[in-house]
């Protein structure tokens, strides 16, 4: 007879295979209910609607977020297909806005279908769907990176847009401007709406990012068909021009606008640098008496999801998180931490030393990282493959709206990263946006937080500013500095947190723990 613990483990191998399928989302017709109401008891589902689960970390407190935000664009998709089949999109609005790389769901997502009710559908955490009864649906597909929502085709949602969108969502706008290819797709659904106005306002949009040639496809395809069409520019403030002369993903082209954006705004809030130290003993004695708070308090933040391990140490009765497994994992992240801070100090050097201190970090950020996880594989709570490089799945951070890229976008976007350190002028921007957008990206599986602190150390020493520690007491509004900059695209929260502490911190060193 199957003890308690091998009947949980063969629901969890039933739950892993959906998950491996895809599914975030989980029917009640997907699992017995044998499975369900163990893996219900247990903690691994939550029912969000009724008939309808996701998956979540046992233990989870009451109330937290981060299982919701990380399923709630594949559940909506499923939820959506088993009530509407295909005939459902999200609104143009927000399919533009998806299609150009944005990462973060609204609260209230708004779907288009012939059998919607115009009611709203409430879902967790303050989120909802409003079901808009569309009299007909305009082209859409479904968008793995979307979680599969559907969303409406870039052209169409380009056409249905009205000119407020513009002013509202420059940087959307843009990079979905960007994003064509040629005008062919936009003058067919221009002309077989006789959208004279619309064609004129999207000329002028494509010609204010830079892209005059499409923008004289879109007014000869008009003109020859026989509509009179004025131009006009719909943006109400001057725009960064992208650089030309090969194709980009939207993410890539998102991370360098943002960048533009934000930069004025962290050296409008920073103090000015310091002189460089030229003195590199005195400056390493300095960050080593600053190493115990920092490592002490530098922390990192992860996401959840079955694995195979899991559920042999649920099967086998050896699963204790609590336990001594925790206690060496604790101690291998430690030794880590070490292993890293002794690299980071050697580069600080360097670029103290007149090394551009993004080169640097572009050339020794792969071995921080297996530094930092190395003693964890050598004890054997990590595989050697852990140490390969960027992460080759999905992650999520606890509590936040915002979803870090995929995979495939980590590798578009990394290299732009590299690139806008490396040719940043101002210290304090590449302290402020190293540290963020790496967060942002999220480039492994674990650790991003202490590398992304490592990073704007790093970036801080070449503008004579001290080593700088995040206290664990103000995680709370670190967490919601970085959310409002990745979920809101305002990065002042973030800039002045940072600002606060190395002011705080230059004269007075944050007391080692007891």
């Amino acid at each position: 007879m199957s003890t308690p613990n091998e009947k949980l483990a063969n629901s969890l191998e039933v739950l892993s295979v959906l998950q491996n399928r895809g599914m975030r989302a989980i029917p009640s017709s997907a699992l017995t209910r044998a499975h369900r109401e163990r893996l219900l008891k247990n903690g691994f589902l939550e029912e969000v609607v009724k008939g309808w689960y996701i998956t979540v970390r046992p233990g989870e407190a009451k109330g937290d977020s981060t299982a919701w935000y990380a399923n709630m664009g594949e559940f909506i998709a499923s939820y959506c297909r088993a009530r509407f089949g295909s005939g459902w999109h999200v609104s143009p609005e927000q399919s533009l806005t998806l299609r150009s790389g944005e990462r973060t769901l609204p609260k209230q997502i708004q779907l288009w279908a012939p059998t919607g009710n115009n009611q709203p559908l409430s879902l967790p955490h303050g989120c909802s769907l409003f079901l808009y009864r569309s009299p007909k649906l305009l082209p859409a597909s479904e968008v793995t990176d979307a979680g599969g929502l559907r969303l409406v085709e870039l052209p169409d949602a380009l056409v249905a847009v009205g000119p407020g969108f513009f002013i509202q969502r420059p940087l959307v706008s843009q990079i979905a401007l960007q994003t064509l290819a040629d005008a062919s797709d936009l003058a067919r659904a221009l002309l077989a709406g006789s959208h004279s106005v619309v064609a004129g306002r999207l000329a002028g949009a494509l010609r204010a990012i830079g892209r005059s040639v499409l923008a004289n496809d879109i007014l000869n395809a008009m003109r020859e068909a026989g509509y009179t069409v004025n131009e006009a520019n719909p943006f109400a403030q001057a725009l960064y021009t992208l650089p030309g002369g090969r194709p980009e993903s939207p993410y890539a082209q998102r991370l360098r606008l943002m960048w533009a954006q934000m930069r004025e705004i962290v050296m409008a809030v920073f103090p000015r640098p310091r002189a460089i130290p030229v003195d590199s003993e005195r400056l390493l004695e300095d960050i080593e008496a600053r190493y115990v708070a920092d490592a002490y308090h530098s922390l990192s933040i992860e996401g959840y999801r079955v694995t195979p391990e899991l559920i042999e140490q649920i099967r086998n009765g050896t699963w204790d998180p609590d336990g001594a497994d925790r206690k060496t994992r604790d101690a291998m992240a430690a030794k880590g931490y070490f292993e890293a801070h002794k690299l980071v100090k050697e580069d600080i050097v360097k670029v103290i030393s007149g090394e551009n201190p993004g080169e640097v970090s572009r050339v020794r950020l792969a071995e921080w990282y297996r530094a930092l996880f190395s003693p964890s594989v050598q004890a054997g709570i990590l595989r050697p493959a852990d140490l390969a490089g960027y992460r080759n799945d999905q992650v999520f951070i606890k509590g936040a709206l915002h979803v870090p890229l995929s995979k495939e976008a980590v590798r578009d976007c990394m290299p732009v990263f590299f690139e806008q350190l490396e040719k940043e002028e101002h210290s304090s921007v590449r302290a402020v946006l190293g540290h963020f957008l790496f967060a942002y990206i999220h480039p492994y599986m674990d650790g991003n937080g202490r590398l992304a602190r490592f990073l704007m150390n790093l970036m801080l020493s070449s503008g004579g500013y001290v080593w700088t520690v995040i206290p664990v007491g103000q995680r709370p509004a670190y967490m919601d500095a970085l959310e409002q900059a990745s979920s809101f695209n305002n990065i002042e929260p973030f800039a002045r947190f940072v600002a606060h502490l190395v002011t705080e911190q230059t004269g007075h060193p944050l007391a080692r723990p007891v």
